[in-house]
């Protein structure tokens, strides 16, 4: 691997953009989040995986496939913090990759540069040395044929006094020459021998340098890919998002419309129940009266004074009802916030969560005077119990699988139909209404 290698890996980093306003603008329909932001995402989807548990005992009466749709949105939109966050970790890692990839890349450059000078170096002072042991040859072989410079060489070959004294002086001189030649040529073996050292030090900087430039490249290409794929899943997240909101709005109408059904049914058998109440009460009036007109005409028959009976005591109505199921209760009467269509609507009953197929009793005696499909209730049964207390109490049993009775007099405890998730609604249970004069009120009042 070249020094510029690193260089050019790092240029050609993955341009990474993350999900910004699209995500917060993608689902207008929703409700404000469910708690406030939390620090750590991994925290809030927990929280959020709680809350999606206690929406699916909102959800009973929602249809299964809105209900599905919304829960899958939910858990989609608190999944997306966490993956912004593992996307900004890698991104995180990858900066810093990059930047060791940089350093490295830099320190193998400065590192074979070095080498290169001391390389040079080097060769500059083998020339020196080769050119020192020439010089140094070259006076050996001189000495060699002029067969000596000692002095007595020099006196015997003289011939003059002058001459005697010029080539003593010459020969000196040559003698220094070739001393300091000598004296060089150990001086710089030396300083050649550090440089070897010195060379060797820096061809394994090198090595060290280029194996950390290489582990670095590595590195960075692994926290590239790391980025990228945690990038390519909060796209996926984001989409998926998408489209569930889209599910959820296309199934917001239509669930409207079941729910605007249901209660158009609940309003109908209000009406009925409350004209069967008039009735029962008017019939109850007429019977007293024809009581009390025997009683008198006896009176008068008898010659004594006709004395009124007193009115009947009022009935107390707590406990008269049975529970029409063995399950726990889910979910009581009461006002409930709609967590997808966003509005307060009462929840007109008691729902048991019974498994489908489980029997469902009559809370009382009575007389069935409904059987059948009633809109978003799905299969149910209405048991007009008569007058209790001075109301006309009746009891619908709704979302059933399949009916035990369809009509006539049932006794209370009478297995009357099984459990089931017909209508509007999200599993199987059983929702239990008591009406007072057809009204909904809550059933703890008379169980």
């Amino acid at each position: 691997m070249s020094a510029n290698q690193p260089r050019r890996a790092v240029s050609r980093r993955v341009r990474l953009v993350t999900v910004g306003t699209a995500l917060a603008c993608a689902v207008t329909l929703m409700a404000p989040p469910m708690g406030a932001t939390a620090a750590d995402p991994n925290d809030q989807k927990r929280k959020v995986d709680r809350e999606i548990s206690q929406l699916k005992d909102q959800l009973h009466d929602t249809s299964a496939d809105l209900a599905a749709a919304f829960i899958a949105l939910r858990r989609t939109q608190a999944a997306l913090p966490v993956a912004q966050a593992k996307l900004d970790r890698a991104n995180a890692a990858l900066a810093k990759a990059d930047r060791h990839n940089d350093e490295m890349a830099v320190a193998l450059q400065v590192a074979q540069a070095n080498e290169a000078r001391a390389v040079d170096a080097l060769a500059r002072t083998d020339a020196d040395i080769a050119d020192t042991r020439s010089r140094v040859a070259h006076f050996a072989a001189q000495m060699y044929q002029d067969q000596g410079m000692g002095q007595l060489s020099v006196a015997m070959s003289a011939t003059s006094p002058d001459d005697f004294a010029t080539k003593l002086a010459m020969a000196d001189t040559v003698m220094s020459v070739q001393n300091s030649s000598l004296q060089r040529l150990s001086t710089v073996q030396a300083a050649a021998t550090a440089q070897k050292a010195h060379v060797e030090a820096l061809r394994r900087d090198s090595a060290r340098a280029k194996v950390a430039a290489e582990n670095a490249l590595k590195a960075a290409t692994a926290a590239r890919a790391q980025a990228q794929t945690a990038k390519v899943h909060l796209d996926q997240l984001a989409a998926q998002q998408r489209s569930q909101a889209a599910q959820v709005a296309a199934r917001k109408a239509a669930e409207q419309r079941k729910l605007t059904g249901m209660q158009a049914e609940s309003d109908r058998l209000t009406r009925v129940l409350a004209a069967r109440a008039r009735a029962a009460r008017i019939a109850a009036a007429k019977a007293r009266a024809a009581r009390e007109a025997a009683a008198r005409a006896a009176a008068r028959k008898a010659k004594r004074r006709y004395v009124a009976p007193p009115p009947p005591p009022a009935e107390r109505s707590g406990g008269y009802l049975s529970a029409p199921s063995t399950a726990p209760i889910s979910s009581e009467f009461g006002m409930r916030y709609h967590p997808i269509l966003h509005y307060w609507r009462l929840h007109a009953g008691r729902d048991y969560a019974a498994n489908c197929g489980q029997p469902i009793y009559a809370a009382a005696p009575g007389t069935i005077i409904s059987a059948g499909v009633a809109g978003g209730y799905g299969n149910q049964i209405v048991i007009d119990h008569g007058l209790h207390g001075g109301v006309d109490l009746a009891t619908t049993y709704n979302h059933m699988t399949r009916f035990a009775r369809t009509g006539g007099y049932v006794n209370r405890g009478q297995v009357i139909g099984y459990v089931g998730t017909t209508g509007t609604s999200t599993g199987c249970h059983l929702h239990f209404e008591a009406r007072e004069n057809g009204t909904p009120v809550d059933p703890r009042k008379w169980l």
